[in-house]
């Protein structure tokens, strides 16, 4: 009966003392859920002030540009008009009514991370074809192809993807699908350009470009130096060469044929230029920083002439992760795909007729 009662109180104290220690953990998780919704309330608030913050360092930088990449320099500005009575600098004539320029950035969407850090992802410049086209990496031979946008979203592998192998293998991020033709470029010795099919996946023509000692065109991505581009005027052609080593060039590409119809020399720096891309006849290089910092389109050069520079809005892409490999702009769809630091970005853009000269 003494080992019963003795039983008997040692139960009742442990059931008092695990009654408390349960009231002294529920106590404490209370207070720990208390301080995780306070730290998650704090940490919201964050985001929306560093947001806040985006939009107004977007709205000064916009307000109190930086200075353009242009060197006052009057041995280049006599090459320059040297160079501009020659023939390859004659006033472009317009083959369409487009009298449009980009205002602003209007709106961005992040899709996914796919592959490397460096590659190129489009659409079809023309028509109406929804197929997605990536090329990953700097220097492979296989384009991955998407059915349309949905699956190249949604599904992580490439299952998903048809898979085209080039004859020869590409060379840097400047390459265009135009009209159902892969418009790459190709390294053997010199540059060329390769006009493939994608119906019947044949090369249907190429060409040795014609610009000796070729150069990187962009100094932030060194591997690439040819940017074939597309617009409402029709197929363009970025490059860079020693004996202008400092700023870019820019060609007019016929199509059909591969052959340069015209060329220029652009008074675009090469230095701190990540990328490029013609709207309505207009170059814009875009500009960022050795540390990537806030892409920002920096200099227009229009062919033809009826966008005076000053009037070029000084455009900011908004800050993400590095900077960008490529920029393809759309002219069907008034947008550009852009890959930064192998993220797939699409920026669509705002625009505003030109103030012609």
């Amino acid at each position: 009966q003494e080992r019963i009662s003795q039983w008997h109180d040692q139960s009742s104290r442990y059931s008092t003392e695990l009654r408390d220690f349960k009231n002294q953990v529920l106590g404490m998780l209370e207070t720990a859920e208390k301080e995780r919704e306070a730290m998650r309330s704090e940490a919201e608030s964050a985001a929306v002030r560093v947001d806040r913050l985006e939009r107004e360092v977007d709205y000064l930088e916009t307000q109190n540009p930086a200075p353009p990449c242009v060197e006052v320099d009057d041995t280049l500005m006599e090459k320059q008009v040297a160079t501009a009575k020659q023939r390859k600098n004659e006033k472009y004539t317009k083959l369409t009514d487009c009298s449009d320029t980009i205002a602003s950035v209007r709106a961005m969407k992040i899709l996914k991370r796919f592959g490397s850090t460096s590659g190129l992802w489009t659409k079809d410049a023309t028509g109406n074809s929804e197929k997605i086209y990536v090329f990953d990496g700097t220097a492979n031979d296989t384009v991955y192809v998407f059915p349309r946008m949905r699956e190249f979203t949604l599904f992580s592998a490439t299952r998903k993807a048809a898979r085209i192998k080039l004859p020869y293998p590409w060379v840097g991020t400047g390459h265009l699908v135009y009209d159902g033709h892969l418009y790459y470029i190709r390294q053997q010795g010199s540059f060329q350009v390769i006009k493939f099919n994608l119906a019947n996946k044949t090369v249907v023509d190429s060409s040795v470009f014609p610009a000796e000692e070729q150069i990187p065109v962009f100094g932030l991505s060194p591997f690439t130096y040819i940017e074939v581009a597309a617009d409402e005027e029709g197929l363009w052609a970025i490059y860079a060469t020693k004996e202008d080593e400092k700023n870019i060039c820019l060609a007019k590409l016929d199509p059909t044929s591969l052959d340069i119809e015209q060329m220029w020399d652009t008074p675009c720096p090469r230095e701190n230029a990540e990328g490029a891309f013609v709207v309505c006849g207009a170059l814009h290089v875009v500009y960022n920083t050795r540390l990537p910092s806030r892409s920002r389109v920096q200099c227009v050069f229009d062919v033809s002439g009826t966008l005076a520079p000053e009037d070029a809005s000084l455009v900011y892409f908004p800050k993400r992760y590095g900077s960008h490999s490529s920029m393809k702009y759309s002219p069907r769809e008034r947008q550009i795909y852009a890959w930064d630091d192998g993220y797939q970005i699409i920026y669509r853009m705002e625009m505003k007729k030109k103030l012609e000269v």
